[in-house]
């Protein structure tokens, strides 16, 4: 059989094709899976498809009359995804439920480092062999406190590293996890967290109840001073109410991989091309944000491990099999 996987990258491509090598042929291309790309799965039973695919309704309509049966997705996220459509054509879906927590905690303290000690303009200034300090003064994290929105298995490695640079630890989520209560987290509720912390990480997913967690409202209270690290989900912070606080002069610093207009934009060379997205435009120059493209998740060990839960979803669906990564079962 002959999978058509959708949003390859070039380092990803080798990885897939070696995981499918002696089952399956897999074809890649590097274009996402949208409403304009859908009818070139037409005659393919298994589709795969990346974090930033648009599964809307009328997209699976296509993949569906087109022949498809399954669409393994290879990411954990599944809000792009029109679920209840999917079930009522008939359409398969699985997800990959999780992967190295760690590459996307290291990435999140990666981003708060960078801001914290504006290690991106001492970058661009070194280059132009200007040498001084003025303006890099950053702080210690240690003595400060981190907190951290959502602690399930990033959230705690998260916690795990703030705990290693001795942070006071709070943290917020429906279910406490007893490992970072070991570590000497407390957990307060959302208002306080974000009042008291110097550091505020979001490891939440993308739900209803979770959209625009962090709006014009969860920005004031935070402390003018503090640091902002989104590595979950764009859609987590009303963007146009964090510019506004930018604008006032607020926050030491803000870190972003995702960003809720992302989709259209990320993972593309939009650098010819007149930029559309004023609010975009508007965050990258704030000489306090680091703006990078949705690749917390993009490590050797994380993709490998996203592969393999592929290949596995696949051979799932063959044999009539359900697991953890199911989303919809086969009629």
């Amino acid at each position: 059989m002959e999978i058509l996987a959708f949003g390859v990258t070039a380092d990803e491509k080798p990885l897939l094709e070696q995981a499918f090598a002696g089952q399956h042929e897999v074809r890649c291309l590097d274009v996402f899976l949208d409403e304009d790309t859908a009818p070139i799965a037409a005659g393919y039973e298994i589709v795969s498809s990346s974090v930033n695919a648009d599964l809307n309704g009328r997209v699976l309509r296509v993949l569906a009359a087109g022949g498809t049966k399954l669409i393994s997705q290879r990411s954990t996220g599944f809000n792009n995804i029109d679920l209840d459509e999917a079930r009522r054509l008939g359409l398969a879906i699985s997800r990959v439920s999780a992967y190295s927590p760690y590459s996307v905690a290291e990435f999140a303290w990666a981003l708060a480092m960078a801001v914290n000690r504006r290690i991106v303009r001492a970058s661009i200034r070194t280059r132009d062999f200007d040498f001084r300090l003025n303006g890099l003064m950053g702080r210690d994290f240690h003595g400060r406190t981190a907190g951290v929105l959502g602690t399930g298995k990033i959230g705690e490695a998260f916690t795990r590293i703030a705990h290693g640079f001795g942070m006071r630890l709070l943290g917020w989520d429906v279910v406490q996890n007893p490992a970072c209560l070991e570590l000497g987290m407390t957990y307060v509720d959302k208002d306080e967290l974000l009042a008291s912390s110097d550091l505020v990480s979001l490891h939440v997913p993308l739900l209803e109840s979770t959209r625009r967690i962090v709006d014009a409202a969860a920005l004031r209270r935070m402390r003018d001073d503090a640091i902002l690290v989104n590595s979950s989900r764009g859609g987590l912070i009303d963007t146009d109410a964090l510019v506004d606080e930018l604008r006032a002069g607020r926050f030491t610093g803000v870190g972003l991989d995702v960003y809720e207009a992302e989709a259209g934009v990320f993972f593309l060379d939009k650098s010819l091309e007149a930029v559309e997205d004023d609010t975009l435009a508007r965050l990258v120059t704030f000489p306090n944000v680091v703006v990078t493209s949705h690749q917390a998740y993009y490590t050797a060990d994380a993709v490998g491990q996203i592969i393999a839960t592929t290949v596995a979803n696949v051979a799932d669906h063959l044999a009539g099999r359900r697991s953890e990564n199911t989303l919809v079962p086969p009629p």
